[in-house]
């Protein structure tokens, strides 16, 4: 692999980097959005089911959540 090429790679990852964090400060707003204005039963499953996070992960998210806006 020449310079060129690893510069590249370490671009791509940088950017890929970025990207993952976006989506998944994206996701997890959703999921506390969801959760907050739902009324719907087994929410907290629903969630769980679609994004693969745990039960305790996501309390931890949403207490976090209420705490940054107090």
């Amino acid at each position: 692999m020449d310079t060129a090429k690893l510069e590249l790679a370490a671009q791509r990852y940088r950017e890929a980097e970025t990207a993952l964090d976006a989506a998944r400060t994206d996701l997890q707003a959703e999921a506390v959005t969801f959760l907050r204005e739902t009324d719907e039963r087994g929410a907290q499953a629903t969630v769980v089911r679609i994004t693969g996070w745990t039960r305790e992960y996501l309390r931890r998210l949403v207490k976090s959540s209420e705490e940054k806006t107090g």
